[in-house]
């Protein structure tokens, strides 16, 4: 399903023009128009779904694959040496459009780029206790 006033829908059917290195039946992959390093792109669903939680099973189980495929194509095609997934869901997580996507972001040695988190130290107990909640 296509929501009207979704860019990345628009973009996914085709009517905004992108930059694609990749489409199928269910996705497009387009060249991230702020790129953190050369050949950083995107995948989009066609079918909408705001984030992860509301992105269909069957979809979803076909992200990766695609991902595959072109990280396959970017380190054939631009010799990178690394390839970051970032996948945000929810403004907090640094979703700034509100359609389900994953950031493919190709790494070269010196590029100048940390994507990363700050590691927390918690104790076995706490981890016990995340597990539980989690689990129960």
């Amino acid at each position: 399903m296509k929501k009207d006033d979704c860019i990345f829908c628009k973009i996914a059917g085709g009517e905004i023009p992108s930059k694609t290195i990749y489409e199928d039946e269910l996705f497009r992959v387009i060249l991230d128009l702020g790129p953190a390093t050369k050949g950083h792109a995107l995948i989009i669903p066609k079918e909408h779904a705001d984030n992860l939680f509301e992105l269909p099973t069957e979809i979803a189980a076909k992200v990766l694959p695609t991902a595959q495929k072109v990280a396959v194509m970017m380190k054939d095609k631009l010799h990178c040496d690394g390839l970051n997934l970032v996948q945000n869901n929810g403004e907090i997580a640094g979703q700034t459009v509100m359609h389900f996507h994953m950031h493919m972001i190709p790494r070269y040695e010196s590029d100048g780029q940390e994507i990363g988190w700050i590691a927390g130290k918690p104790s076995q107990e706490e981890l016990e206790a995340i597990k539980e909640q989690i689990t129960d």
